[in-house]
C-alpha cells in the first residue's frame, strides 16, 4: 500500500523537481546540464519520501522541496562550474555595489557599476546575474538546509544551545526582513514562500526579470548584512522606491 502511495507522490512531484532544476539553471553556464540537476533531485525526492515522518509535523511538499533543493546545491558545490574571470568580476561588482550604495543611497545602475569597475555593461550584467543566483542559493541554503537540520530532530530532545541558536537566527532574519521595502518583502515572499521563478515574479508584479533580479539582490544584501553581520548597515539602505 505504501509503495503505491510512494509511486503516486513521485509522479506528482517530478514536475516540481524539473521546475526547481530549470529555475536554478537560469544564468548558469552551459556546462551545467539540466539532466544532471534533475537526476540529483529525483534521487533526493525518493530519499525524502522514504524519510518523511508526518508525526514531526512537517508538510510533505515542503519537506521534499527542501531535500531536492539541498541535493542540487550539493551538486553545484561539487562541480567547478564558474570560470575564473567571472568569479573575479563577481567580486568586483559586489564590492562596487556596496560602495555605490552608501554613496548614492540607492541600488546603482549597470552603467554606474561599469564606470566604477571598468568592466563593460555586459560583464557587469553577467556578474550581477551571478551575484543574484549566488545570493539566492545562500539564502535558500540558510532557509531550507540549516533549519532543516533542526527539523530532523524535532521529535527528539534538543540541546539548549541548538534551540537558542535557532531562536536567535530566526529573530535576526525576521528583523532583517522587516527593514526591507514592501516590494522587496513581496518579492522575497513570492520567491521563497510561493517558489515562483524570477520570470513568474516579474509577470506577477509587472516588472522585467532583470528588475526582479535587482530587487532580490538589494534585499538579499541587506539581509546578509544584518543576519551575518557583514558590513555596517546604513539606516536607510538602498531604496526600492524608484522601481
Amino acid at each position: 500500500m505504501y509503495k503505491t502511495s510512494e509511486e503516486e507522490i513521485v509522479k506528482e512531484m517530478l514536475p516540481v523537481v524539473k521546475r526547481i532544476a530549470l529555475d536554478l539553471l537560469h544564468n548558469l553556464p552551459k556546462n551545467v546540464e539540466l539532466d544532471d540537476l534533475v537526476q540529483e533531485g529525483v534521487l533526493a525526492l525518493l530519499s525524502a519520501i522514504r524519510r518523511y515522518d508526518p508525526k514531526k509535523g512537517a508538510n510533505l511538499h515542503a519537506f521534499v522541496v527542501k531535500r531536492v533543493k539541498g541535493a542540487m546545491y550539493d551538486y553545484l558545490r561539487k562541480i567547478d562550474w564558474m570560470p575564473r574571470n567571472l568569479r573575479h568580476n563577481v567580486k568586483e561588482v559586489e564590492r562596487a555595489v556596496y560602495e555605490l550604495e552608501s554613496q548614492l543611497n540607492r541600488y546603482p545602475t549597470i552603467e554606474e557599476i561599469s564606470l566604477h569597475t571598468g568592466l563593460t555593461n555586459n560583464e557587469v550584467k553577467r556578474a550581477l546575474d551571478e551575484t543574484v543566483r549566488k545570493q539566492l542559493l545562500r539564502l535558500d541554503e540558510f532557509l531550507y538546509e540549516d533549519f532543516d537540520s533542526f527539523a530532523d530532530n524535532l521529535s527528539e530532545p534538543s540541546e539548549p544551545s541548538e534551540s537558542a541558536f535557532k531562536e536567535i537566527v530566526a529573530e535576526k532574519l525576521a528583523e532583517a526582513i522587516k527593514t526591507l521595502t514592501p516590494r522587496e518583502q513581496l518579492v522575497l515572499s513570492l520567491r521563497f514562500e510561493q517558489d515562483l521563478s524570477l520570470k513568474e515574479i516579474g509577470l506577477t508584479i509587472g516588472v522585467s526579470e532583470s528588475r526582479v533580479s535587482q530587487i532580490l539582490s538589494a534585499a538579499l544584501l541587506k539581509i546578509k548584512r544584518r543576519v551575518l553581520g557583514e558590513e555596517n548597515d546604513n539606516s536607510g539602505g538602498p531604496s526600492d522606491s524608484h522601481c
